[in-house]
Parts: structure tokens; C-alpha cells; sequence
């Protein structure tokens, strides 16, 4: 049989190259080899780095010029001053890599326009199309009263899965006209519009030239280091967001990748041949190497083919001329792992002192996927082992062996150390009582070298579950330890334990991963105007949908998130896609409110008004129309620098509403110090205030006590119809609950909106 496998595994040269040849074109084709290709790249830049030209100069909006302003986005008019004294330093070209669409206030839309009409040498940013591959729309020109002093650039482009850009367009269309591109303006090199070319990411980003935009406003710069030079203005802060992925650097503005794109075209015109050309370089040499007779051959001619392919483009990328290497690897890798699998593929699969196959074996064998796995363990296996001669140990597997045949002498068994034995059965075969027989053969002592030795066996089993046969041995092999300690014969091993432990195990980190993946989503539950019997605003609830478990309940990864602090990326997550969405439904529905849950815990994150302001500018959306539920009270503590940051977003704008009001520390203590404009009574109260007479009090004094203090109160957990004329009775202002609508999808929440509009209208 291992010869008849031998004899098969080698393929003569011309259909291992055909089926070389097609894997390859696939391969190329669906792009399989993007990553790597990625890191290749990226190695090979380091060997010719090199510096920018220093004729384009980065006018950085950092964190000091964002402190110097206080907010973002700047009015204006800091725009126009910049813009004015670059004009007087003598700025070639000055460049906004910074939205400017729609108005903003006349008097520093005013300023601007002046500014931008006496440099006379301006260009603002326009977006045409931003997104993946697949791309995701988003246009917009600047205002039109700029745009009569300045030219006009797309900032557009395309990224990948890493949030990498690694082809900058020279153009792109917006309407019926053709934008030339920031760094094709810069470089003034042009192109017809839909052509690219590849960013030479082996200029070093540090060496641009660069100057706080603070240092501007304050006009504390020398002027010759702009002078007779195009300046570009962008952000630089990760605060404000436009980051992206810089291939051998890391996280930077997207204005970098502007800025290296135009030093690219002046270099020169950048040349992509893609991957076809060293692909059919490689299947020749695929072909001389197959055809070598002697391994150190094939090794010379296929080593000596990979070693081109890695350097060779090194060279040619230093005159910027780009070359795809992954195909053409691929075929040389497939041809040699091939060549060589014969000569490997027996070797580390045979236990040494049996001569039987070893557990490596056993994780190679697929038929053994769709059978019931059987360990065996010799639990004094070690101490016996020890005190045996020389040859001791073969004769007592000898005799192990033997037994465990009893009944199927046609057996494979595999064989691991420390008297590990293992093997396959079929799943519909009553096994339990053979291996019961099995252990009371081995209540009979063995004998070896005319000792007799007691043994002492336990039996674990693995019916199967999907898993890897490593994960399925492992399984059974703890199964037979819990017989051992259980006094038992044998046992199954219980797959739901071990899935809850390793669900808990690594919950949180699944969770970062899910909200990366799109696997979290925001569902909307309406909330009801009392008085008007409308639909005024929403709770955004976070939803998590997991591929193999389904939807996981909010209670147990939003509790374990808050308690192991890793509650903000989720947060900035459902803070995103609520104000979108609150923005979107405004359009159509004015005076829409958006609640978001805020756990007590993120008010001590310094960055969370920066990051806020700068959503609710993102997304055009009145602070007004933003509620922030504050959730865990008790983790505020008696911290001053909460309450400060409380006070800071009520400040700009925002609401804020105490969550849960009657339970825990959300009481009288904390409705003095919270800066709150709503309560919000927790469903405890409100499911049983028509049957408990405790809880309609607790609601109506709730309701009292915050209307003479001048705020206004939410039910939530509304889910009979009772419950809501009760609520309307005690004069409570607006009702969440099931009885009004359950927790739904955006487009769901659009369609209610719009047909109780439709009915009001009737």
C-alpha cells in the first residue's frame, strides 16, 4: 500500500505544469494573493527608501492647532487666516484637503472667499466617489461662492481591506465633468479620467516637509520654508479621523498619501505590468525545474527562480516600474512542495518504538472525520515504563497492542508516547460494551520479562462534532482522564462544556472583531409622544448576530463589555450609525430625536467630546436632536472629572437622560449632580404599575418630582396597552416599550414614520 502511494503521488512533469498552470490563472484571477502581494511590496520599498522632493509643504490641523481653536470643524474664517498669511509668505499653491460643502455662517464664509480670491492661487477639495473596491458614494463640491475664487481637486480614491491606498486616480468624474486629482494638480501631470497609477510608498512620509497649522494662525513660522512652495493643508489627528493605512509606516492622515502620489508623478510616470509577464517567466522555469532528475537540481533552478522573483522587482520598482510577484510564486511554491511531497510525506508519521503510526498519522486520516474517535490511556503507563529493561518496553507495547485487538485483530491503532493509543470506529457500532471487555482484559496482569505488571487503562470517546481531528483526540483524551477520575470504564466527552468555556472565554475579543466585520448592527425601538400620539424619536440598541451562535442577548456581551472596560469601541460604533440615522430620518421627519446608551464609564475618556462633535458635524445633525442615556450611575463615583465631562456635552448640546431611574444609585443623590434634562423610569416599575399600587406611586411621584424640576420623563418597558392610558393619566411624556413597537431595523423604522404620516395626513 505505501508503495502503491509513493507511485501515485508523483505526476509526470506535463500534467503536474497543466494543473500548475490552471491553479496559477485562478489564483491571479480572484486576486487570492493580495495580502502577501501587499507585504512583499512593502518589503521591498525598504530597500530604496528615499526622500521627498521638499517642494510640497503639509500644513498639519494637529492636536495643537486643534486645541488652539477649541472645536471642529473651525469656523471659516481660521481657514481665511491661514489661507492669508501663506499668501504672504510667498505660497506657490495652497491646497485644502478639508471639506468646505455647503454654507456656513456670511460673515466668514465672507472672509474666506476674500481670502481665497487675493491668493489667487487656491484649490479646495471635492469628493466624487470614496469607498472599496465596490466603492460607496459620496458627492459633493464646495460651496459654490468659494469655488468662484479657487480651483477644484477630487480627494477621492479607493481603498483596501487594510485601509490601505495603494493606486491614486489621476482624475475622476463628477456629473459630466472630469476633477483632476490633488496630487495630479500638485505634480501637474495628467491623465484621462479613470486611469491610475501606483503610489511609490518607498519616499519616506517623515520627510516631508511639515508645519502646525497653530504656528500659521499664530504667524511663529519662517516664511521661506513655504515660500515659492505648494502648500497643502489637511488634518493630522486622530481625533478628527481621515486615517488611513501608509504601507511600511502605519496610521497617517490621508493627507500623506496626497502628498506622496504628487512626489510619485514627479519623479517620474509610474508603470504597472501586473502579474501575467513573471507568471509565464515562472511556469518556464517551473518546467526546467520539474524536468531535473536529482532534487539538488530541481532546488538550484526553483530557488534560484524564487530568489529573482523577490528581487528583481526591487529593482525595477526603484525606476517605477510595478510588478505582481504572488502568481508567479505560487507556481514555483506548487511545483516544489509537489517535487519534494514524496520524498517527505512518510516521514514523522510512524512511533519509532512500535512501528505503528503515530498520532500525526491519525491527524492526517480523513475518513476518520465521519467516525466516532476512541483514546486509550495506560494511566501508570510512565512508572511502568521506568522500571522495565532494556528491550522492556517493546514487548510491552507488544502485549497492549494485542489486546486492545481483541475482537477487530484488522484494527489500525495509533500510537502516541506516555502509553497513549487511539483509533477509529464507526458511530452506528454499539462500542460501550466492547470497551468495557477491553477493560476487564486489562485487569489480567501483563508479563514481560517474566514479570507479571499491572496495568490500569480509562477509555474516552469523541462521536464527532465538525471539529479538527486534533481538537477531536484532545476531546477524547480529556473524556478518558474524567473516566479515570470518575471511577469509570469509559466516557463521552461532553461537547457543551466545552463550547460555553470557550464562548466566555473569548467573548470580547470576538466582539471587537464582530463590530469590524459588520456582524453588530443597530436596531431603532420608537418612542411615543404621550400628549400628540406621534412617533418622536428612537433608542439605538446594539445587535449582535453571530455567524455560528445567532443573535447573542444584549444583556450578556454589553454587561461583560462595561465590566472588563471594553465598552467604547462599541459605543463610538452605535454613536456612528445612530447619528447617521438620526440625520437621515431628519430630512424627511424634522425634530426626530436619537437616544444612545452611555455607559457612566466613558466619561472619563478625555477624547469622547472631540470624537463627538466631530460625528454630529460628520452627519449634519442639531446636537439638540441627540439624547445620551447615561447607564451605571454608580461607576461615576464621586470623580469630579465625570461630572465635568457631563457638564461639557451638555454644553454642546446634547441631552442628557438618566437611565434607569429608580434602581441602584440612580436616585435623588445623583438627580442633584447630573446635568440631566430627562429621566428615564426603569421598566421595574412601569410593567406592574397597573397591578401594584407601590409601583403607580413610584411612577406618578417620579413623574412629579422631575416636572417641578423642569425635565421630562420616559417610560420605558410599555408592553400592554393598559400600562400606556395609565401612563398618559399620570401625565408622563413620552412611552418605549413593546405596546408602541419593538426594537427595529432602519428601513423598518422609515416605513413606520412614513405611514404615520400618511394616516395624520388623512
Amino acid at each position: 500500500m505505501q508503495a502503491r502511494d509513493q507511485k501515485t503521488s508523483e505526476w509526470p512533469p506535463l500534467k503536474l505544469l497543466l494543473w500548475t498552470a490552471i491553479a496559477g490563472l485562478i489564483f491571479g484571477l480572484i486576486g487570492f494573493g493580495e495580502i502577501a502581494e501587499d507585504w512583499f511590496r512593502v518589503a521591498r520599498n525598504k530597500l530604496h527608501v528615499h526622500e521627498a522632493s521638499g517642494d510640497i509643504v503639509l500644513v498639519k490641523i494637529d492636536e495643537e492647532a486643534l486645541a488652539q481653536v477649541g472645536r471642529w470643524p473651525w469656523p471659516r474664517r481660521y481657514h481665511a487666516q491661514l489661507t492669508n498669511a501663506l499668501t504672504d509668505a510667498g505660497a506657490a499653491r495652497i491646497l485644502f484637503d478639508v471639506g468646505f460643502l455647503g454654507a456656513s455662517t456670511v460673515e466668514d464664509d465672507q472672509q474666506f472667499a476674500q481670502a481665497l480670491k487675493r491668493s489667487n492661487n487656491a484649490v479646495l477639495a471635492a469628493w466624487t466617489r470614496v469607498g472599496r473596491s465596490a466603492g460607496e458614494h459620496q458627492e459633493g463640491m464646495p460651496h459654490q461662492d468659494l469655488m468662484a475664487h479657487a480651483e477644484v481637486a477630487s480627494i477621492s480614491w479607493r481603498y483596501n481591506y487594510q485601509n490601505a491606498v495603494w493606486r491614486l486616480p489621476y482624475a475622476s468624474q463628477w456629473k459630466d465633468q472630469s476633477i483632476p486629482s490633488f496630487s495630479a494638480v500638485l505634480a501637474g501631470r495628467f491623465a484621462p479620467n479613470g486611469a491610475t497609477y501606483m503610489v511609490d510608498y518607498s519616499i519616506d512620509p517623515s520627510s516631508i516637509p511639515a508645519i502646525s497649522a497653530a504656528d500659521i494662525l499664530k504667524r511663529d513660522f519662517d516664511p521661506n520654508l513655504v515660500r515659492g512652495k505648494d502648500v497643502v493643508i489637511g488634518t493630522a489627528s486622530n481625533t478628527i479621523g481621515d486615517i488611513y493605512f501608509v504601507p511600511g509606516t502605519g496610521q497617517m492622515s490621508g493627507v500623506h498619501i496626497h502628498i506622496l502620489g504628487a512626489e510619485t508623478l514627479k519623479a517620474g510616470k509610474p508603470v504597472y505590468l501586473g502579474w501575467i509577464i513573471l507568471f509565464v517567466l515562472a511556469l518556464i522555469a517551473a518546467a526546467v525545474g520539474s524536468t531535473r532528475k536529482t532534487m539538488p537540481r530541481q532546488a538550484v533552478v526553483l530557488g534560484t527562480a524564487a530568489f529573482a522573483l523577490l528581487v528583481v522587482p526591487a529593482l525595477l520598482e526603484a525606476n517605477l516600474i510595478y510588478l505582481d510577484i504572488t502568481p508567479a510564486l505560487f507556481v514555483i511554491a506548487l511545483v516544489a512542495i509537489n517535487l519534494t511531497w514524496r520524498r517527505f510525506r512518510q516521514r514523522g508519521l510512524v512511533n519509532a518504538t512500535s512501528g505503528l503510526p503515530n498520532l500525526s498519522a491519525l491527524r492526517t486520516n480523513r475518513k476518520g472525520r465521519d467516525q466516532a474517535l476512541i483514546a486509550a490511556r495506560i494511566l501508570n503507563y510512565a512508572e511502568v515504563a521506568a522500571s522495565l529493561p532494556a528491550n522492556g518496553e517493546r514487548q510491552l507495547i507488544g502485549q497492549i497492542v494485542s489486546r486492545l485487538r481483541v475482537g477487530a485483530p484488522e484494527r489500525t491503532l495509533y500510537h502516541g508516547d506516555d502509553g497513549i493509543f487511539a483509533w477509529f470506529e464507526e458511530p452506528r457500532v454499539p462500542f460501550g460494551h466492547h470497551l468495557e471487555a477491553l477493560y476487564a482484559l486489562f485487569r489480567n496482569p501483563a508479563k514481560v520479562s517474566g514479570q507479571q505488571i499491572d496495568l490500569s487503562i480509562s477509555f474516552g470517546v469523541e462521536i464527532g462534532s465538525g471539529r479538527s481531528l486534533a481538537n477531536r483526540f484532545g476531546s477524547a483524551l480529556v473524556a478518558a482522564d474524567e473516566a479515570a477520575h470518575d471511577g469509570l470504564k469509559w466516557k463521552y466527552h461532553d461537547p457543551e462544556s466545552l463550547q460555553d468555556a470557550s464562548w466566555k472565554l473569548s467573548m470580547l475579543s470576538q466582539l471587537d472583531a464582530a463590530v469590524d466585520k459588520g456582524e453588530v448592527w443597530v436596531a431603532y425601538q420608537p418612542q411615543l409622544d404621550l400628549r400628540t400620539r406621534r412617533i418622536i424619536g428612537a433608542e439605538a440598541l446594539a445587535r449582535w448576530t453571530h455567524p455560528e451562535k445567532g443573535p447573542i442577548a444584549a444583556t450578556e456581551f454589553i454587561a461583560a463589555a462595561e465590566q472588563h472596560d471594553r465598552i467604547g469601541k462599541l459605543t463610538d460604533f452605535v454613536l456612528e450609525q445612530a447619528i447617521a440615522s438620526a440625520s437621515a430620518i431628519n430630512r424627511r421627519h424634522p425634530d426626530f430625536r436619537m437616544a444612545v446608551n452611555l455607559s457612566a464609564r466613558l466619561l472619563n475618556d478625555q477624547g469622547l467630546l472631540l470624537r463627538l462633535s466631530a460625528m454630529l458635524a460628520r452627519h449634519r445633525l442639531a446636537p439638540q436632536l441627540l439624547t445620551l442615556e447615561l447607564t451605571e450611575t454608580a461607576a461615576l463615583g464621586s470623580s469630579g472629572g465625570a461630572f465635568d465631562m457631563l457638564a461639557a456635552l451638555r454644553d454642546l448640546g446634547v441631552t442628557i437622560s438618566i437611565d434607569d431611574y429608580g434602581t441602584g444609585l440612580s436616585t435623588l443623590e445623583y438627580l442633584k449632580k447630573i446635568p440631566a434634562s430627562e429621566l428615564k423610569i426603569d421598566q421595574s416599575f412601569v410593567k406592574g404599575m397597573v397591578d401594584n399600587r407601590s409601583d403607580r406611586l413610584m411612577v406618578q411621584s417620579t413623574i412629579a418630582l422631575a416636572h417641578s424640576l423642569g425635565r421630562k420623563v420616559v417610560a420605558e418597558g410599555v408592553e400592554r396597552s393598559e400600562i400606556l392610558e395609565a401612563l398618559s393619566e399620570v401625565q408622563c411624556d413620552v412611552a418605549q416599550g413593546f405596546a408602541i413597537g419593538r426594537p427595529v431595523s432602519l428601513e423598518s423604522l422609515n416605513k413606520r414614520l412614513a405611514a404615520d404620516r400618511n394616516r395624520r395626513v388623512a
